[in-house]
């Protein structure tokens, strides 16, 4: 039976990825997960897995810091969400990779490619990873650089649960963010989904020209405002465009509206 184990900072992800898994090979056994490179490393050498499943950015040591320190011990398959630049130099390389969220269909190419790669390794007794080779290293070090550059200065998508399944949700799509006691509910036009990050964090990390905080407890996407009206206590309203939801404005952010 193949082995693997899985690493990534999120929790939401390495579940997710673990069950995807399971519903497109399963009999792959997930033998250990690990929430940084440092872990993965110590992981490979403890249970030897024929796969390692990396997330690329990690506290501590990033999934390319920890790739080279694994080397050909396991082979290595890369979860990443930056679609454009890491695809292209994915494709070139002879390193496989997994899609942030992983969606089945992209996963089944990539779960073929593993089984592929596996059996030619036990017919012909070839090293785990031993297709790391120089151009492949060389191709680590530009996404390396790329990746290692500096974050965007504010959130350009939210992790958010529906269920059992995470999605990975553009900023610009969300309408309004409304906590309560223990989660964060995000809306967009389609879909309601959770998250457990307060809005207090979300207004230091989201872009203030986009997102208004209203309320202690709500955040609204100033693109999705048709309007803010008065209730019979006196209570401003902040209209959402084609829905009936009304969010309260409190006293203390009123001057948000006075130019409108």
């Amino acid at each position: 039976m193949p082995t693997a184990i899985i690493a990534d900072d999120e929790r939401l992800m390495r579940d997710q990825l673990r069950m995807r898994l399971g519903q497109v090979w399963p009999e792959l056994d997930i033998i250990g997960e690990a929430k940084n490179g440092d872990e993965a490393i110590e992981l490979v050498d403890q249970l030897k897995p024929d796969f390692t499943f990396l997330d690329i950015r990690m506290p501590g040591k990033t999934g390319m810091e920890a790739a080279a320190a694994i080397g050909n011990k396991s082979n290595i398959v890369f979860v990443t969400a930056y679609d454009a630049y890491a695809v292209e130099a994915f494709e070139r390389g002879a390193i496989d990779y997994v899609l942030k969220p992983p969606e089945p269909e992209r996963l089944q190419v990539t779960v073929d490619r593993l089984k592929g790669r596996l059996s030619k390794q036990v017919a012909t007794g070839a090293v785990a990873g031993a297709d790391i080779n120089a151009s492949v290293t060389a191709m680590l070090a530009q996404l390396t650089e790329k990746i290692a550059s500096p974050k965007p200065a504010h959130l350009q998508w939210i992790q958010a649960s529906i269920g059992q399944d995470l999605r990975m949700i553009p900023v610009e799509e969300i309408l309004f963010f409304r906590s309560d006691e223990k989660y964060t509910c995000v809306q967009t036009e389609k879909y309601e989904a959770l998250i457990r990050k307060p809005v207090r964090d979300l207004a230091d990390e989201l872009d203030p020209a986009l997102f208004w905080q209203i309320h202690r407890a709500t955040l609204v996407n100033v693109n999705a405002i048709e309007g803010v009206t008065r209730d019979i206590r006196g209570r401003h309203l902040v209209m959402i465009k084609g829905r009936s939801d009304k969010l309260e404005v409190s006293r203390s952010f009123l001057h948000l509206f006075k130019q409108m």
